[in-house]
């Protein structure tokens, strides 16, 4: 008897976009995040705006994780051609060291959201899960200068987000977005492999395996390595214990 073929999940669609329609709402942005479990490389953040008087369902997208790359490939361009603006911004390995994970997830947003304002001014985004790293702090920060505070803006997303578990499974705009930024910090990473070979990066694209970890013991860690995480499968007496990616 032949094996039974796995049966695949339910594709996304734009039903919870254009629940948005009913507050006058026309341009709806999704977002999604690649790159938070690594221990290499940046984070990478995807945005990709819909026109609910213009767009239809796109055949063919899906979460990220559930593609095949040469899938996730072929995509992009028709992504970049149903969408009213898309982008994806990162933020580096050192800069999710000097500014934690949360904080380096919201400035890769801030510069995909800056990207999309040259297109188009979105009405709401729709983030996946349940926290928003997304939005602008309320507060605005004090840099303190020799003639006094100055009040500076924080960047960040300023139109209003809504949070929703699983999204890059039931909305098809943050599907889409985590396509553009898993293909993008991909090729960013295969194209760092060949300058550090022994990380095998064009394979696990600086994710947790255990061969990227016992190359960190062997080696030591490279200029995009996450160098406050826990990296190799060795403690160190030196290694500092600050938050470890989901």
């Amino acid at each position: 008897m032949a094996p039974l073929r796995k049966k695949r999940s339910t594709a996304p669609s734009l039903r919870f976009e254009k629940s948005f329609a009913v507050d006058g709402h026309r341009y709806i942005a999704g977002c999604d995040e690649v790159g938070r479990g690594a221990l290499a490389g940046p984070v990478s953040v995807g945005i990709v705006v819909v026109d609910l008087d213009a767009s239809k369902a796109l055949r063919g997208v899906r979460d990220s994780k559930l593609l095949l790359p040469a899938e996730r490939e072929a995509l992009v361009p028709r992504i970049r051609r149903w969408s009213a603006a898309s982008a994806v911004g990162h933020a580096s390995a050192a800069e999710i060291d000097e500014l934690g994970l949360m904080a380096a997830l919201r400035t890769a947003g801030s510069r995909a959201w800056a990207s999309v304002l040259e297109t188009v001014r979105p009405d709401a985004v729709i983030l996946d899960g349940n926290h928003d790293w997304l939005s602008a702090p309320a507060a605005q920060e004090a840099l303190f200068e020799p003639d006094g505070p100055t009040q500076i803006e924080v960047a960040g997303c300023t139109a209003p987000v809504r949070t929703r578990i699983k999204a890059d499974l039931t909305c098809q705009s943050v599907a889409a977005a985590s396509v553009l930024a898993k293909v993008e910090r991909d090729a960013l990473m295969v194209s760092l492999a060949s300058d550090h070979p022994a990380f095998g990066w064009d394979v696990n694209k600086g994710y947790a395996t255990e061969g990227h970890r016992a190359a960190i013991d062997v080696v030591g860690p490279s200029e995009y390595h996450r160098k406050t995480w826990r990296l190799g499968s060795l403690d160190r007496p030196d290694m500092p214990r600050v938050e470890i990616g989901g």
